[in-house]
This record gives C-alpha cells, sequence and structure tokens, in this order.
C-alpha cells in the first residue's frame, strides 16, 4: 500500500517536472502554429466556395482559383511535413 502512494507521488512530480511550458513557447512554434491555423482556414475556404459553387451563388472562376490555391499549400504542408519526418529519421539513425 506505501509503495503504491510513493509511485502515485513520484508520478506526480514527475509529471510537473516534463510537462510543457505555454509561456516560455519559442517564436518558431508560434509561427508553425499560426501556419497550421492559416491552413485550416484555406481548406475551410475550399470547402465553403465548393459549396457556393455546387448551389449556384459562386462562379466556377472563383472555385478554380480556390482550389489551385489550396493545391498550392497542400503541396507546401507535404513538403514540410517530408523535412520533418527525414530530420527526424535522421535522428534515429546517429550514433548514441
Amino acid at each position: 500500500m506505501i509503495f503504491n502512494l510513493n509511485a502515485a507521488n513520484a508520478y506526480t512530480v514527475a509529471r510537473q517536472a516534463v510537462a510543457p511550458s505555454h509561456a516560455a513557447s519559442s517564436p518558431t512554434v508560434e509561427r508553425l502554429g499560426s501556419a497550421a491555423e492559416e491552413f485550416a482556414a484555406q481548406m475551410a475556404q475550399v470547402d465553403a466556395v465548393s459549396t457556393g459553387a455546387m448551389t449556384g451563388q459562386i462562379e466556377t472562376h472563383q472555385l478554380v482559383q480556390t482550389i489551385a490555391e489550396a493545391e498550392l499549400a497542400m503541396e507546401t504542408v507535404v513538403a514540410i511535413r517530408d523535412k520533418v519526418v527525414e530530420a527526424y529519421q535522421d535522428i534515429l539513425r546517429m550514433q548514441v
């Protein structure tokens, strides 16, 4: 019984020690967060324009332009993801 209590207390202390600090976030993390929000907004805009085009409220050329912009944004996100995965794989291959 005492061992379980000690383990729970140790877990509580360790959990606080490794918790991320939101107050000291780096500018890079903030930029990535804002980029993700902009990407989500771009995809929401594509959905709205697509719906408008299907109902006849939005012209076809605007739909094509919005889809082209979304395609560019998607290619950018995929390229960034590929670089992150490549960097992670490089780290895994490092000798310790």
